[in-house]
């Protein structure tokens, strides 16, 4: 399945239009939601808080609370929509805090905080909208309070761990692959897990619902690796080349390093070279990379965990919920975009 079959508006595949009418609609309220959240008592802090909100985004993590929450018998419950606002904001200051340390111009298509403003503004925006999140946490009761605390202190783990090298004797890959999980794949559960927790599902579902949201959340970042060298930027509307230009290790890149085979001296020399510096460098390097059986290793391996993902919806019922989150991990195995 492309993404072309996913539902209009909605970052998950939906064949089934009454689901789809019900997500949108609930949606749309997380949306209203999200706009009170960013409020502050002084304009400049709204302005800035509301900055990344209002450049849009997929929405995916509160989509994914409010579709796990389908499994239970109070999919349409306020604690829900709270939910689904918490993991975005939770995403919303992550971004902000990223951009800094990244130190990114865009985002979103729009100026990055720290390039409109500064540093210190980005970095207190993103602070800000932690503790906005952790004020709605704080109304769904304690077991949601830790669930968070447990999700916050592996995404800034993930983020620190991005910024280090592997240890002596560790395997980069495997670093990168935990980064990964502290990063992107924590606060992808964690969606599915409060989704279930306040829809009602039984603890089973709920626990499946985890594992597949750190496993397929993952999985979606890694296959944005691939498709930084692969991706046709016509067809993508991504840059290809982006993270190798700045320097950002990605799987296919750390797979051929490796591999270490006699035949890569030259994609070793480029890709050790500030390919920021040479278009014409960063081109070669792209084809040489093309061409190197790490891309095929890389997705083999997005191939099996998306196959992973769908295993564990075993406990989940057969129907369009299931459905939709099936073809999910297929279109993360498979997507150009």
């Amino acid at each position: 399945m492309s993404t072309s079959d996913s539902a209009p508006g909605l970052a998950l595949p939906v064949s089934d239009p009454d689901l789809e009418q019900r997500l949108k609609s609930r949606l749309t309220l997380v949306e209203k939601a999200l706009a009170g959240h960013v409020q502050s008592r002084a304009p400049f802090v709204t302005e800035a808080a509301g900055h990344l909100l209002e450049a849009g985004g997929k929405r995916f993590r509160p989509l994914l609370v409010l579709l796990a929450a389908e499994c239970g018998d109070r999919a349409d419950s306020d604690d829900v929509l709270t939910a689904a606002c918490v993991v975005e904001l939770t995403h919303l200051a992550s971004l902000y805090h990223d951009d800094v340390m990244d130190e990114a111009l865009v985002r979103r298509s729009a100026d990055s905080a720290n390039a409109r403003w500064d540093n210190h503004i980005a970095i207190l925006t993103g602070d800000f909208l932690f503790a906005r999140s952790s004020e709605l946490t704080a109304e769904l009761g304690p077991e949601a309070v830790h669930i968070q605390a447990q999700t916050f202190a592996r995404l800034v783990e993930g983020q620190i761990m991005e910024t280090q090298a592997p240890l002596s004797g560790e395997d980069p890959v495997s670093h990168h692959l935990d980064v990964i999980a502290g990063k992107t794949g924590i606060l992808i559960a964690t969606s599915a897990r409060y989704g279930a927790l306040f829809g009602g599902a039984p603890k089973e579902v709920e626990e499946a619902l985890t594992a597949y949201g750190d496993i397929v959340g993952a999985a979606f970042q890694i296959s944005d690796d691939i498709l930084d060298i692969a991706s046709d930027g016509d067809v993508s509307g991504k840059t290809p080349g982006t993270d190798l230009r700045e320097g950002v290790p990605t799987l296919p890149v750390l797979m051929a390093r490796r591999a270490a085979r006699p035949a890569d001296a030259r994609l070793i020399e480029l890709l050790d070279s500030d390919l920021a510096a040479s278009d014409e460098d960063l081109a070669e390097a792209l084809a040489l990379l093309r061409a190197h059986p790490a891309m095929d290793e890389a997705r083999a391996y997005v191939l099996e965990e998306a196959r992973r993902a769908k295993a564990c919806l075993a406990p989940v019922p057969a129907g369009p919920v299931r459905d939709a989150l099936e073809a999910f991990a297929d279109v993360v195995a498979t997507r150009t975009t």
